[in-house]
């Protein structure tokens, strides 16, 4: 069983910027450039959202909300991932999760992901 623990979150005021990282604890040998990485949010009384996914080969999707105000990365020295969030809004307040899947391709639909991480919190204040 593959855990990935989040990190990053915190408060901050709308405009201003977070960085999300995300690893396997221990020593799982697990390596997320091998795997499809996803990032998901969920808000308070809201289902859960895809953000954001790389592929194996680096490939990044975002969804139309974070176009191009979030960054999706993986640093495989680190074997971490890592997701930039600029501007940010008060709508981008939520829990956010890593997702990694186990099999091939790299879905949007949460039900396509395999291991979780217990999530990390993003406040976005006016």
């Amino acid at each position: 069983q593959v855990q990935l623990v989040e990190s990053g979150g915190g408060s901050v005021q709308a405009g201003g910027s977070l960085r999300l990282s995300c690893s396997p604890s221990g020593d799982t040998g697990y390596t997320i450039s091998s795997h499809c990485m996803g990032w998901f949010r969920q808000a308070a009384g809201k289902q859960r959202e895809w953000v954001s996914y790389i592929t194996t080969r680096g490939t990044a999707q975002y969804a139309d909300s974070v176009k191009g105000r979030f960054t999706i990365s993986k640093d495989i020295a680190e074997n971490a991932l890592y997701l930039q969030m600029n501007s940010l809004k008060s709508e981008d307040t939520a829990m956010y999760y890593c997702a990694a899947r186990s099999r091939g391709g790299c879905p949007t639909a949460s039900e396509g992901y395999d291991y979780w991480g217990q999530g990390t919190q993003v406040t976005v204040f006016s």
